[in-house]
């Protein structure tokens, strides 16, 4: 999170939430699965998951776009695309009861990772944090980041500073091979002074925190 330029090109991600109705998950996970090739045609998708713990009934993904006028592009490819709209969205709005989309960067000292290997599960931390933007917070930020890192028991997938949507939030994204291997993994962080030191000086620019365990599903290209 540096306090000069974010980056130097323009390619950002949209975070699209969408809450499903319960009754509605198996059959919304089934036509996504199916039918997702329709909408990666148009624009690459680089992670769907649902959520396990955390919240109920939530799916949620994410889109890379090179600029603003490639987005705007594939918009209007979309509402031309009559598969797309027969086969997978008019599907999908059934089932959906509230949608929530942001935009945001990789922050520029992260670049998006991979998980070693499939069968794992993600989570998904946001941090809310003080107005002031990185200039004020992202220093403190990194640290507390990389001494997770340094840990060993999780593997960053990517953190992300929001550009369109709740300001001064960031979104992390974590691997682990199971939850009970990220809950002996952050048992021990938590007795690393490393860690408490770092934290502690993070959490001064913290207004609130949240956690969500998800599961990617078979058509994530993170899985």
């Amino acid at each position: 999170l540096a306090t000069g330029p974010r980056q130097d090109n323009g390619i950002f991600y949209e975070i699209r939430t969408y809450d499903v109705k319960p009754s509605k998950m198996k059959e919304f996970v089934e036509v996504v699965n199916q039918h997702i090739h329709l909408r990666t045609a148009h624009s690459e998708l680089v992670g769907f998951w649902t959520v396990e713990l955390g919240a109920m009934n939530k799916a949620i993904h994410i889109w890379k776009y090179d600029n603003f006028a490639h987005r705007t592009a594939v918009r209007a490819a979309l509402a031309n695309d009559k598969d797309w709209q027969g086969k997978l969205l008019s599907l999908i709005l059934t089932c959906v009861e509230k949608q929530h989309n942001e935009v945001a960067y990789l922050v520029p000292w992260c670049q998006l990772g991979k998980p070693p290997k499939e069968g794992g599960v993600y989570e998904w931390v946001t941090f809310q944090m003080k107005p002031g933007g990185p200039a004020l917070w992202g220093e403190a930020f990194r640290a507390a980041i990389n001494t997770h890192i340094n840990t060993g028991y999780t593997k960053l997938i990517g953190v992300f500073h929001t550009e369109y949507g709740l300001l001064n939030r960031v979104h992390v994204i974590w691997w682990n091979e199971s939850p009970d291997n990220r809950a002996a993994g952050r048992h021990k962080a938590h007795e690393d002074a490393r860690v408490v030191a770092a934290v502690r000086e993070s959490v001064r620019f913290l207004e609130s925190q949240q956690n969500m365990l998800l599961v990617p599903l078979q058509c994530s290209p993170l899985k």
